[in-house]
């Protein structure tokens, strides 16, 4: 049996690109802070920032998409793999900001000072 070497050339540049093209409009982004975006909130936390963790998400799915080779799998290998993920990077967030506004609303109206 003779098996034919296939090449992943331009599947490789591919995600290269679209992983280079979200970093730069992450890093374009952060260093022109739209005011529009970085003044007005959504749930306790500015546009901007939310942005950043919805194409966070996106390359972190990307990558795992594309290097774990998980478009060949079945799906219900996929949802087994990206499922959890997707729940525990939203639990994260939830815990986050519950807890970091707990901590600024203490720090705001108590006579605890901050201190660091």
């Amino acid at each position: 049996m003779s098996h034919a070497h296939v090449s992943n050339t331009k599947r490789i540049w591919t995600v290269f690109g679209y992983l280079s093209l979200i970093t730069i409009v992450e890093v374009i982004l952060g260093i022109i802070k739209p005011g529009i975006l970085h003044n007005n909130s959504l749930l306790g936390l500015n546009l901007l920032n939310w942005i950043f963790i919805i194409l966070t998400l996106v390359k972190a799915y990307y990558i795992v998409y594309a290097f774990m080779h998980m478009e060949g799998e079945k799906s219900a290998l996929r949802y087994a793999v990206i499922l959890p993920f997707i729940f525990l990077i939203i639990y994260l967030l939830f815990i986050l900001l519950i807890e970091g506004n707990y901590i600024f609303e203490v720090f705001k109206n108590s006579t605890i000072k901050w201190n660091f």
